[in-house]
């Protein structure tokens, strides 16, 4: 790996499940806004741009889920500082909307956020159950990613992640990232399906796409020794 590997976390779980990934390559995890003593930010490409002045010119960016979307959004608006970049379980929109149909209904992420403002701890072991059903292993990665989750960022922060999975659509941007790109996402994905893997690696000049079979939404924990084989030939290359 020829230069530092930057990771962002997904929405509500924090650094926790990606630990043992990232210190694999002795990368560095930094925290969403909002997230640890990281500043909350409301607006999505602010925080983008505000994760990407922390950064050296040149850096390895890899991100999961709502993490992937920042990392892209930073790899298009500054080229300079990303190196390679890696989207894993990546959209351009996590929401259906016109011409973008491998998403999640719009009125089903609205009844989702009313039940994390009511009461997230009630609701965050079926979300994470269901985002891995149809993995090979879901019951025992579910239950590893709720053992290794971090503690909840305040409901604020929570709500300011599904405001941007509702209203961030990064189709434009996604053409204009230079960077060599992997996408690793599970086959199995309800929740970003593999269709979306597969049309946001057409927007991306020369992106490479691998799609782990028997995998839902968190690959690294689901088949991580072919997720760390995907991830070590494309950083050494």
């Amino acid at each position: 790996m020829s230069a530092p590997f930057i990771f962002l976390p997904g929405w509500c779980l924090g650094r926790g499940p990606l630990n043992a990934t990232v210190e694999s390559k002795k990368g560095v995890i930094f925290d969403l806004p909002g997230y640890g003593t990281t500043p909350l930010i409301h607006d999505f490409m602010a925080a983008a741009d505000t994760i990407a002045a922390r950064l050296a010119p040149g850096m390895t960016l890899a991100g999961w889920s709502l993490g992937a979307q920042l990392a892209l959004a930073i790899a298009a608006r500054h080229p300079a500082k990303v190196g390679k970049l890696v989207l894993i379980a990546g959209t351009a929109s996590f929401v259906q909307r016109d011409g973008w149909p491998h998403a999640m209904p719009p009125a089903v992420l609205a009844e989702f956020t009313a039940s994390v403002a009511a009461d997230v701890e009630a609701v965050l072991p079926r979300f994470v159950g269901n985002f891995n059903r149809g993995d090979a292993r879901a019951r025992a990665v579910t239950v590893e990613l709720l053992k290794l989750a971090d503690p909840r960022p305040a409901s604020e922060t929570l709500l300011t992640g599904l405001d941007w999975l509702r209203d961030v659509d990064l189709r434009d941007l996604a053409p204009q990232v230079q960077a060599p790109t992997l996408l690793i996402h599970g086959a199995a994905d309800p929740l970003m399906p593999l269709a979306a893997g597969e049309a946001l690696a057409a927007l991306i000049p020369g992106a490479r796409l691998a799609a782990l079979d028997g995998c839902a939404h968190a690959p690294f924990l689901s088949r991580p020794d072919d997720f760390r084989t995907a991830l070590h030939g494309f950083l050494n290359d």
